[in-house]
């Protein structure tokens, strides 16, 4: 019965894969016959059969952009997101975030000129060029004020829009005809995940989490998005699109995390077993196209929007100063082990930690999709996945590596199966080299 079982579902893994071309290398997708290579842990994921390479720093000739040019494919395939739906963090006005801080040295003194209510988005970017410079917050963060939560700042049903919580849209040109665009999505606070039920742990104040869309010659080739310091790179054609505009990839915001995801469920990350785990669902669709600041970069210098296409917002991002050169943390420093507020456990870590660095410190540079790798990725891969990855438990909507063995008896023996493989073990090394 076991061994039926096991013929039944490698048939039916068989039927669901696409066919592979050893003489050529290629992976044929059935439905369309699109070719396009395998990338994963053995080969580059920046090589592409017959186009030119992607550039680092492409000098002038190399260019498709212009300073400052938002072309529109850019938003033509802009990422929708999910939001959580009892999400308690919501997006928000980061020139509102700005005026509830003042700005502090490592050593806790003050930086001159931002006491009293003067710090604002405009003066952001002449604060010291310093790693160790926090914008630290002029009331306790830890109560929960509205300029936290955000808790107005929920999309518009008909639209998506945030009215009062821009996105920010820097867009790199790779030369060659490739071109990067990041979308930025800020949050006041990062709640933390719970771990084995206790928590939370890593809570910060300001939260930068962000997508990349790759393009080559107008046309989507990959979506990358955050996750814990990691995170997903796909195939734009393979993600779910918005149904009333099937350009649009999803993607889905973690509950407090905020992490990025391609599908709704339960995410276990960094630990296996589910011991850490983050949760996306269907909640409000947020169109980051109808509320955002538009910028290009070089690497050297930042260029303002010449054309933001909501006519509402243009010129915003002139009045907004130089806040991307801002170079320190977007929060509170790590509370100190004396602070009430403060914990700290063993397998969890701090309850409060460093805020986060602003969107020109995450490698916008980088050839490959990825930000940057785990410790444990010493290879420095960057996985691109042709399926999507589903997320498990009752929520989710697709189907999981472990469900192969759905039909496995006895009983304790299909349990053990899955909970190894949805753990991270056999499942993690199949989508390793398969993506």
């Amino acid at each position: 019965m076991l061994v039926a079982t096991w013929l039944l579902a490698a048939a039916s893994l068989a039927s669901a894969i696409p066919k592979w071309d050893m003489e050529n290398g290629f992976l044929v997708d059935l439905l369309n016959e699109d070719k396009f290579e395998v990338e994963n842990v053995l080969k580059s994921p920046t090589r592409f059969k017959d186009l030119p390479p992607i550039l680092k720093k492409p000098k002038s000739h190399e260019r498709s952009l212009k300073e400052g040019e938002i072309p529109q494919y850019v938003i033509d395939y802009a990422p929708f997101v999910h939001l959580y739906s009892e999400e308690r963090y919501l997006p928000y006005d980061i020139k509102q975030y700005v005026e509830h801080f003042h700005a502090e040295f490592k050593n806790g003194t003050t930086v001159p000129g931002t006491e009293n209510g003067q710090l604002n988005i405009t003066n952001l970017g002449s604060l010291p060029k310093m790693s160790g410079v926090y914008l630290t917050a002029d009331e306790d963060f830890d109560a929960d004020p509205d300029w936290i939560t955000g808790i107005k700042n929920k999309p518009n049903l008909v639209n998506g829009e945030i009215k009062d919580a821009p996105a920010t849209l820097i867009i790199v040109d790779k030369g060659n005809g490739w071109v990067d665009a990041f979308w930025f999505y800020f949050y006041s606070f990062n709640l933390g995940p719970f771990v084995m039920g206790s928590g939370p742990y890593g809570n910060h104040v300001g939260d930068w989490e962000h997508s990349l869309v790759r393009f080559y010659k107008g046309k989507p080739v990959i979506v990358w998005m955050s996750a814990h310091g990691g995170g997903g790179a796909y195939y734009y054609k393979h993600l779910e699109k918005y149904e009333l505009d099937p350009k649009h990839p999803i993607i889905f915001s973690a509950r407090g995390t905020h992490a990025n995801y391609v599908s709704v469920g339960t995410h276990p990350h960094d630990l296996p077993y589910e011991i850490l785990c983050d949760f996306t669902d269907r909640g409000p669709l947020w169109n980051p196209t109808r509320n955002y600041l538009g910028y290009t970069y070089d690497g050297k210098f930042v260029y303002p929007a010449e054309n933001n296409t909501n006519a509402k917002h243009r010129g915003r991002e002139v009045t907004y100063g130089n806040w991307l050169t801002f170079t320190g943390h977007w929060g509170d420093k790590q509370l100190e082990s004396s602070d009430p507020r403060q914990s700290y456990s063993f397998i969890g870590g701090h309850k409060y930690i460093d805020g986060p660095k602003g969107p020109l410190k995450k490698n916008l540079l980088r050839i490959v999709p990825c930000e940057r790798h785990k410790w444990w990725n010493f290879w420095n891969g960057c996985n691109v996945r042709e399926n999507i990855k589903w997320g498990i438990g009752v929520e989710s909507e697709g189907y999981n590596c472990g469900n192969v063995f759905a039909n496995v008896r006895p009983k304790w023996l299909r349990m053990i199966l899955q909970q190894i493989t949805w753990g991270g073990g056999f499942c993690f090394f199949v989508d390793l080299i398969y993506g």
